[in-house]
């Protein structure tokens, strides 16, 4: 197992290990999720890795932003999961 499998970063550049991403409550993960949309934000707009991260983030957000069915739960994990925030 890699170090990204089993680690991800904060928002202040450190590193997280990705249990402590279930045990976050909504508020701090959409404060994550902003910091990363702000970050991508100062990277070139036309970039293909931008573009797709963004659609990532937007749809983290939008998950987050209402009340989820478990395959909802579910997408949000693991699109938390495939990010390295």
């Amino acid at each position: 197992m890699s170090t990204l499998d089993v680690t991800m970063e904060d928002g202040s550049g450190g590193v997280r290990p990705k249990a402590q991403w279930k045990q976050m409550g909504p508020a701090e993960k959409e404060a994550s999720v902003h910091e990363e949309v702000k970050r991508m934000q100062r990277l070139p707009a036309h970039s293909s890795y931008v573009t797709h991260r963004l659609r990532v983030l937007n749809k983290i957000l939008q998950l987050l932003s209402f009340q989820r069915t478990t395959s909802q739960d579910r997408e949000l994990e693991l699109l938390f999961a495939g990010l390295s925030l």
